[in-house]
């Protein structure tokens, strides 16, 4: 790269922090709900799993829109949710994992760089792990493909990072 290159990283992340926030603040709310007295239900998290237990599927259908309100008001995009199935737990319980996507895909990055290189825009796009780096003689050609990105319609929320 020479010294006039510019670049910077398109990524898809979570805060993990935001997402430890929203537990806590789900797990506040079921512990004061009326309709959750007496019930089993509860939000398990470790490192970057988490497992949803519920007496029954409606409950667990509760405990999931009561995690994605607080995972929303924290600012989490939830098309980073992936949930996995409904298996049977203890007693009569079920419980059901929760996956939060780190990265780009393959597919969805090579997909990314093809809209970004028949745009037109004067940049290179490549695939750096599950990461795209863009890179670009000039700042407003990086500028416009930042607004172009942003103005497309992907499966997944991205950033911006590394823009040097």
């Amino acid at each position: 790269m020479a010294a006039t290159d510019f670049s910077f990283d398109i990524v898809c992340r979570v805060d993990m922090q935001e997402v430890r926030n929203a537990i806590d603040q789900a797990q506040r709310e079921m512990s004061n709900r009326y309709d959750f007295k007496g019930s089993k239900c509860e939000i398990e998290f470790e490192k970057s799993d988490i497992t949803l237990h519920a007496d029954d599927d409606f409950k667990l259908q509760q405990v999931k829109d009561i995690l994605e309100s607080k995972l929303i008001r924290r600012g989490i995009d939830i098309r980073l949710i992936d949930y996995g199935k409904v298996e049977p737990a203890t007693g009569l319980s079920v419980r059901q994992k929760v996956i939060l996507k780190q990265g780009i895909e393959q597919d969805k990055a090579k997909a990314l760089i093809k809209q970004i290189k028949d745009s037109g825009i004067k940049v290179q796009a490549q695939i750096q792990g599950d990461e795209v780096r863009v890179s670009g003689k000039n700042k407003d050609d990086l500028q416009k493909c930042i607004q172009f990105v942003k103005g497309l319609d992907l499966a997944m929320p991205v950033d911006f990072v590394n823009y040097r």
